[in-house]
């Protein structure tokens, strides 16, 4: 019987430090070799509708998965199927648009844990949206944040995301007029948007930032300017193989010289030990974030056994005939 998840379900039991929890167990499966990724795939219609798909699969636990989305008339509507890899069987059928807030925001903590300096205090977040919430929730739960900046281009919409996440994270988070005004003087930098214009600049940035990278994932689209990229000490990434498809920050600043590639890590190297994260104080660190199907697979399996546990979900009877046939 496969278990049906909404997206009620899903907050009542995803919570931010589980989220964290399970994204760096799942970087650090990664990072030993246990897992198996494909990444994004995307189809476009004539119309503009767009069909998004992702796989992935954890033979320690004995799961496979993915997550698919649609684009339509401005709508995303997300689901993710999760298999038994022993049986083939359809465990879970969960809509995934918490999942995923939630997956993305706690990779970006993951990486603010393992890069950003252990005494950063101050934040900014450029971008005050969709992303933008579980973002700053995920960094706020892995340093002890004393201020927190905040630009988005509506002026309305800015406001209102800062006196949410005041009462969120327990920790003042203030309206800025510019980016720029936002990242003077931040240890962390945030960018939350889907700009198709750069919205961080090299100039702006100083010795010891940590940058968490995540609103392009298309090769036409970045936030950063090539300078950004260039004054970044280390720039790490979800998925080497993804990024060269899709990180535009990276594929439009590297231009025709490949080699720059070679000087990319992964973040689950650097969870499992086997590369080195932040050498000194000084360093600008980049996390440019695409989004991979082990995190939404990770995620929905760790609700799907706690939704079993509590008895949630309703089930629904799928391939049941052919079964009993």
């Amino acid at each position: 019987m496969t278990l049906l998840l909404t997206e009620a379900d899903v907050r009542s039991l995803l919570t931010m430090p589980i989220a964290l929890e399970i994204v760096e167990e799942s970087l650090r499966q990664q990072g030993n070799g246990e897992l198996v990724l494909h990444p994004r795939r995307r189809i476009k219609l004539p119309d503009g509708a767009l069909l998004h798909y992702m796989a992935a699969g954890d033979t320690a636990r004995g799961y496979i998965g993915m997550k698919i989305y649609t684009v339509a008339r401005g709508a995303a509507r997300f689901v993710v199927p999760l298999f038994r890899s022993a049986t083939g069987e359809m465990a879970a059928l969960i809509e995934a648009d918490a999942l995923g807030q939630l997956r993305t925001g706690a990779a970006s903590g993951v990486a603010t844990k393992y890069l950003a300096n252990a005494n950063a205090r101050t934040a900014c977040i450029i971008g005050t949206g969709y992303q933008a919430r579980t973002q700053l929730e995920a960094v706020a739960a892995v340093r002890r944040l004393e201020r927190v900046r905040a630009f988005g281009r509506d002026p309305e919409r800015r406001e209102n995301f800062c006196r949410e996440m005041s009462e969120r994270i327990g920790v003042s988070v203030e309206p800025m007029r510019s980016g720029q005004e936002a990242v003077q003087g931040a240890d962390i930098v945030i960018t939350a948007t889907s700009a198709t214009k750069v919205v961080l600049e090299g100039a702006w940035l100083a010795p010891g930032m940590h940058i968490n990278a995540m609103g392009a994932n298309w090769p036409q689209k970045r936030e950063l300017d090539a300078a950004a990229v260039g004054r970044a000490d280390k720039i790490v990434v979800d998925s080497i193989e993804q990024s060269r498809m899709e990180a535009g920050d990276l594929i439009q600043a590297f231009g025709e010289d490949q080699s720059r590639w070679n000087a990319v890590q992964e973040l689950s190297q650097i969870v499992a030990r086997k590369a080195p994260g932040r050498s000194n104080a000084g360093q600008i660190t980049l996390f440019k974030s695409n989004g991979i199907a082990t995190w939404d697979l990770a995620a929905a399996v760790r609700v799907y056994e706690m939704a079993v546990a509590r008895h949630m979900g309703q089930p629904i009877p799928l391939w049941e005939s052919a079964e009993q046939a």
